[in-house]
């Protein structure tokens, strides 16, 4: 099974840019979309005509910001369009699906590069997010998250960790609070395939910096320990340029 996530900066943009072709050449099982920045009127029909795909859209309440979406050949037993925690909800930072063997996530985390109000945003959606995941755990449920968790890891995640250690999405306190959710039970889906570094998934549109691949790793696949040892392949799609992102791929045996 090929889980696919991408942060396309714009869906109607990346459709103009390819993403329909894209995705019928990699045939993927799950597309997850963050940063949709659409309303589901507003999802261009070249995406809605993708007629092996159930469709699934959670928008933002602002017009033209944040927003996810799933497209899934597999039908879901149940899509939660709410956690029931409005401040998150309004924004479309989640959609959740519940398969018969796992449930699955589109996460789209929101970034504190603005500014003291956004981050401070962002630290109370990371301790809130953290009490949803040990939820699961608690209730034995096993969970994929997919998504833009705007945060690197670990030094081999970011291009300069030393000139980054002060901005947002690389803060000592950030990477422990990553630390401490990878030790609910979860696991980065990629570092049980690769631990080599300069594997990035975002890149700013200044100083040319994607063709010198000063880039970011933001974007995850984060696994419940019991699905790691069904973890099979990974991928970042660093050629597709569709977005300041690029897609990631996992490839899991969970189905079947």
């Amino acid at each position: 099974m090929k889980i696919v996530s991408f942060n396309v900066n714009g869906i109607r943009s990346a459709t103009t840019k390819g993403l329909v072709n894209w995705i019928q050449d990699i045939n993927p099982d799950i597309i997850c979309f963050q940063e949709i920045k659409a309303n589901e009127s507003d999802i261009p029909a070249e995406i809605k005509n993708l007629s092996q795909y159930h469709q699934f859209w959670k928008p933002a309440n602002k017009k033209g910001y944040s927003g996810v979406g799933v497209l899934s050949k597999v039908k879901p037993r149940e899509v939660l369009y709410s956690l029931n925690l409005p401040d998150y909800d309004e924004e479309g930072r989640f959609l959740l699906l519940d398969y018969q063997d796992f449930y699955l996530m589109s996460a789209y985390f929101p970034s504190g590069t603005t500014g003291d109000i956004r981050q401070t945003f962002k630290e109370q959606f990371l301790q809130d997010f953290k009490n949803i995941a040990l939820q699961f755990k608690k209730e034995g449920k096993r969970l994929i998250i997919t998504g833009d968790v705007n945060i690197c890891h670990r030094p081999i995640d970011i291009h300069n960790p030393v000139s980054n250690k002060n901005s947002s999405g690389f803060l000592p306190h950030e990477r422990e609070w990553f630390d401490e959710f990878l030790s609910l039970g979860y696991s980065d889906a990629l570092r049980l395939i690769s631990s080599d570094p300069h594997q990035y998934t975002w890149w700013t549109f200044r100083a040319g910096a994607r063709d010198k691949n000063l880039g970011w790793r933001i974007d995850y696949h984060l696994v419940d320990n019991e699905l790691a040892h069904k973890v099979k392949g990974y991928k970042i799609h660093s050629d597709i340029r569709m977005s300041d992102h690029c897609p990631i791929e996992l490839e899991i045996d969970i189905l079947g």
